[in-house]
């Protein structure tokens, strides 16, 4: 037998029943954002403390490099967090 799945009101056809909260996207956008700013710097401040002489497209590189990085780590580690948290709501992966 078929069971239904918990989610979203019938009535709302444009939402998902596996879709995460709003402010549960808004929170993970937002570390996104800071995890890129703060590898922004710390990737110029390790290139700065390294680097002897004129280091400005070396420091701007590992500046671009770092953000890139933290913000990408971050964003995996959000991605996972958001399709868990959608899965719990919604009652887990129901298997026949």
């Amino acid at each position: 037998m078929d069971q239904p799945v918990p989610g979203p009101a019938p009535d709302d056809p444009d939402a998902h029943p596996y879709a995460a909260s709003r402010g549960a996207l808004l929170g993970a956008f937002f570390a996104v954002v800071v995890a890129g700013l703060s590898g922004t710097a710390i990737g110029y401040g390790l290139v700065g403390i390294g680097c002897t002489g004129d280091c400005g497209t070396v420091s701007g590189l590992g500046a671009l490099v770092g953000g890139l990085v933290a913000a990408g780590g971050v964003a995996i580690v959000a991605v996972l967090l958001l399709r868990s948290m959608a899965e719990w709501r919604s009652g887990g992966i129901r298997r026949s």
